[in-house]
């Protein structure tokens, strides 16, 4: 809200009416928000929230007056949920208001105050998918230059998952690429500048947060330790945060305390299901950047709008509960790198992939299992209701036979989780001694407590039982006294109990009856006696519902106090869930065991794509080609030079042996039918052209950007995937910046390296490197053109059949025609030269590169006969040749 808009709105409070006043007041506290107030059975919007969200949400616009000048709009406050939820995807805040006191019980104007903020980060989406989260993301940044810590804190507020990290060095980068990686919903950050970035500006650095919609400064105050860091601690009640890991990281630790503090500004509830917070290292599993989690579509198509059935995540999405799936995802982005923990994965797998029926009672088990930590979290952000509660103890009551199921493995992975898993059946118990086998909706409703919890309750019920009996004789006994056959006892929430009579019966009513309402057809009336017992019948369910509403307030105290213990199960059925959905997979599509181990081997034999190879199977287009890779980081090959026609398969070869790497490293088996991997450190991939033009970067820039990166963080335990570098720019600066690169690859790094390129002179550097190879991908020329045969050999490709390619893609015939004429052209006129320099120089390569123009002239050279030319003759020539050059 502008400066100007509050000035406004200040002068329309001096005169407004006591309720305007209140929205003037909620809004003056809350001028990044959206009001909405609540007046009767509307939320009202005013002024500019007005306008707005009648535009976003296609609502009615009014007013308050005949000039117009107070525009309004309202949604119904029952259907408000749906409104509300359009409004936070779209990345804007609302301010909730409501009324504090009941109307009917006031004379005076009904006291409405600001009882929530919902944020895209803090509020419950009922949408959103049982595998994504919702985070809500802090930034805090301690020191600056070389000595300057960025902290990282990330919330999922629906399911309590609380963690941080940090990044030292002046980690910019980094924490850009983790923010990227993680994709929250809404990001907190300083006002001002932070560490010389600003986030909302338009800064190099503030690029890669283009995708978090929501961006929320805070005041810079809260970034600091001495306030953030007690929040922190207050909030778990420790007197140190060093058993939670962040001893010594500052940084991490004033984040979360500036995310705690938001979550108090914003008026979330005490936030018992956050009962924990955990600092990462993003070293301690195989590092993922952003990049190539986008390239490799891990968990999302690379191009908005595809089908997700692109990407490995629903390829190996078998998982029969919702915190299994969000695990998976997890895993996918984070998968392990250590031995010990893959190789306990593993076994586990393989001994539940082995015994098919232990591994279906196993998943048959889980049938039952519905999202325990977004249940707990309705609960603890009190937005449960009595059939959430009891969806809750269906769950809970699922556990034991989870839990028997688990136990009939021998593994040491599956022994450790059927003993630490607790089936928590004294929760169960409680929810189902207290809750109707099929509770209403809301607790408003009546009726959600069991008979025999309560005695008073019991007592009120059954008086209002009896009163309603007692209204039927009424009606009964009326009729029969006053000959009205169709008089009716009913009830409405403004008059209460009557007795109607049509019209056509006026005259019959009795002398005694005292009129309440006319209606056009029919009259109401009501008499002492059904006054008496009014009275008794709303007094009762009046009181039934303050009962119901203390016992429900006491269950849910009693399920918050064992959140730590519902929340550590959840983890534990997420992961018994992830295994056996990994040991599904494993027999239902033949995948094998990788062998895992600390070295620099990479070996696949007759490997298929998992994404691609469950496609064609759904499809019914064919069967995958499987391929191998050998690569030894130690001993060599390092890197493989892949060549051939587009749409071979190159691409897919590259894609192919990085998912192999993150499935085996999730503790997953793989396809192959045998897979040797030395534990990688980071996956880094180079695929594919995108820009961002908003921020005057081409696809070139993009492209060495990324280059960049790869060269400057690799080790010799990475893996390293580049595909057609250099194509950006001119062909001689691209193969020149290719070449260069692999060079530094092998000789510097030593990585693990596929490279896929269509500059063939790229593979005379297999005569030069030792640890290079060169492969190509396989083709057959027949008369009606080639074939893709889709198989990875040993060797260089001759050519790239790129205009075979085009003719196959539709462009029209005149046009292949004529670039066959251009292409034989060409390749009579164009040569290289490839020369060695002599050893005082180095030995480094120096390429010399001649246009079929300057071949020409060299060719005139050649045949001119030097020692027969006069010296007028040589002038001559040598005219004639730079005429030509220049012209």
């Amino acid at each position: 809200m502008t400066n100007e808009t509050v000035t406004k709105l200040a002068g329309e409070a001096a005169g407004a009416t006591p309720a305007m006043r209140q929205y003037f007041a909620a809004k003056e506290q809350y001028p990044d928000c959206l009001v909405f107030c609540r007046i009767g059975d509307f939320y009202e919007l005013f002024y500019e929230d007005a306008i707005l969200v009648s535009r976003v949400l296609q609502l009615t616009l009014t007013a308050r007056d005949r000039e117009k000048k107070q525009p309004m709009c309202g949604v119904p406050y029952h259907a408000a949920e749906v409104y509300l939820q359009k409004l936070l995807r779209l990345g804007y805040k609302v301010a909730m208001m409501e009324q504090m006191e009941d109307p009917k019980l006031t004379k005076a104007v009904v006291r409405r105050e600001v009882t929530r903020v919902l944020t895209p980060g803090t509020a419950l989406d009922p949408t959103l998918g049982a595998e994504q989260s919702n985070y809500l993301a802090s930034v805090a940044v301690l020191g600056s230059g070389v000595g300057q810590v960025c902290g990282l804190a990330l919330l999922d507020l629906s399911t309590g998952e609380f963690r941080a990290t940090e990044f030292a060095g002046g980690g910019w980068a980094a924490l850009v690429d983790e923010l990227g990686r993680v994709r929250p919903v809404e990001l907190l950050y300083g006002t001002g500048l932070l560490g010389g970035v600003n986030l909302a500006g338009e800064s190099e650095t503030a690029a890669g947060l283009d995708g978090i919609r929501t961006k929320t400064a805070v005041e810079e105050w809260v970034f600091t330790a001495d306030y953030a860091v007690p929040l922190v601690r207050n909030h778990f009640k420790v007197h140190s945060l060093d058993g939670m890991g962040l001893g010594g990281h500052e940084a991490a630790a004033v984040a979360a305390g500036a995310l705690l503090h938001y979550m108090r500004a914003t008026k979330q509830g005490g936030l018992e299901h956050v009962d924990g917070l955990r600092f990462y290292e993003r070293s301690t599993c195989l590092e993922l950047d952003a990049v190539s989690v986008r390239n490799l579509e891990l968990v999302e198509p690379l191009f908005s709008g595809e089908s997700v059935q692109t990407t490995l995540f629903y390829t190996m999405d078998a998982c029969c509960t919702p915190m299994g799936k969000r695990l998976l995802r997890a895993s996918l982005l984070r998968p392990a790198s250590g031995v010990g923990e893959i190789e306990a994965r593993l076994e586990a797998v393989g001994e539940a992939a082995g015994d098919l029926r232990r591994r279906e009672e196993l998943r048959r088990s889980m049938d039952g299992v519905l999202d325990l930590e977004r249940l707990l979290g309705r609960v603890a952000l009190d937005s449960a209701g009595p059939r959430e509660v009891m969806a809750l103890a269906r769950t809970l009551d699922c556990l034991p036979g989870v839990v028997a199921a688990v136990r009939l493995f021998e593994s040491a992975r599956w022994r450790e989780l059927g003993a630490s898993v607790d089936p928590l059946e004294d929760l169960h118990e409680m929810i189902v001694r207290t809750i109707v086998e099929e509770p209403p909706v809301s607790l408003g409703d009546g009726g959600a407590i069991r008979e025999g919890v309560d005695a008073e309750l019991d007592e009120l019920r059954e008086l209002s039982r009896s009163g309603r009996q007692a209204l039927a004789a009424i009606e009964e006994r009326e009729r029969e006294r006053t000959g009205i056959g169709s008089l009716k006892v009913r009830f409405n929430n403004v008059f209460g109990y009557y007795l109607e009579v049509t019209k056509a019966n006026a005259k019959a009513v009795p002398a005694d009856y005292e009129r309440k309402q006319t209606l056009v057809n029919a009259e109401r009336f009501t008499t002492p006696e059904l006054k008496e017992y009014e009275t008794k019948i709303l007094n009762a369910q009046e009181r039934s519902g303050e009962i119901e509403k203390k016992i429900f307030a006491e269950l849910r105290r009693q399920l918050l106090e064992a959140a730590g213990r519902m929340r550590e199960t959840a983890r534990k059925i997420a992961e018994i869930d992830l295994l056996g959905c990994f040991a599904h997979l494993a027999a239902l599509r033949g995948w094998v065991r990788p062998q895992v181990e600390e070295s620099g081997v990479l070996e696949f034999v007759q490997a298929r794509h998992p994404v691609v190879e469950r496609r064609m199977e759904e499809s019914g287009s064919g069967r995958f080609v499987p391929n191998s890779v050998h690569l030894d980081a130690d001993a060599g090959p390092a890197v493989l030079l892949i060549t051939g026609p587009n749409m071979g398969g190159k691409s897919t070869y590259l894609r192919m042996a990085a998912l192999l790497v993150v499935m085996a490293q999730m503790g997953s088996f793989v396809p192959a039918e045998r897979m040797r991997l030395g534990l990688v450190d980071r996956i880094y991939t180079r695929i594919g052209a995108s820009d961002n033009v908003a921020r005057g970067r081409s696809t070139f820039m993009v492209e060495m950007t990324e280059t960049a990166a790869i060269l400057n963080t690799a080790t010799n335990r990475s893996l390293v995937l580049l595909d057609e570098m250099g194509r950006g720019t001119a062909t001689y600066d691209g193969l020149s910046l290719a070449w260069a690169t692999v060079e530094h690859l092998h000789d510097r790094i030593g990585a693990r390296t596929l490279f896929a390129t269509h500059y063939h002179e790229l593979t005379l550097l297999a005569d030069r490197l030792a640890r290079l190879t060169n492969l190509r991908v396989t083709v057959k020329e027949t008369a009606g053109g080639i074939v893709f045969l889709h198989t990875v050999e040993a060797g260089p490709a001759s050519k790239s059949y790129g205009i075979e390619v085009a003719r196959l893609a539709g462009l029209p015939s005149g046009v292949i025609a004529r670039a066959r004429e251009v292409l034989k052209v060409h390749e009579r006129a164009e040569t290289q030269q490839v020369r060695e320099a002599s050893p005082a120089q180095g030995a480094q390569m120096q390429m010399t590169m001649f246009t079929p123009l300057s071949q020409r002239i060299v060719d005139r050279l050649a045949e001119a006969d030097v020692d027969g030319l006069t010296p007028r003759d040589a002038l001559n020539l040598l005219a004639e040749l730079q005429r030509e050059l220049k012209g």
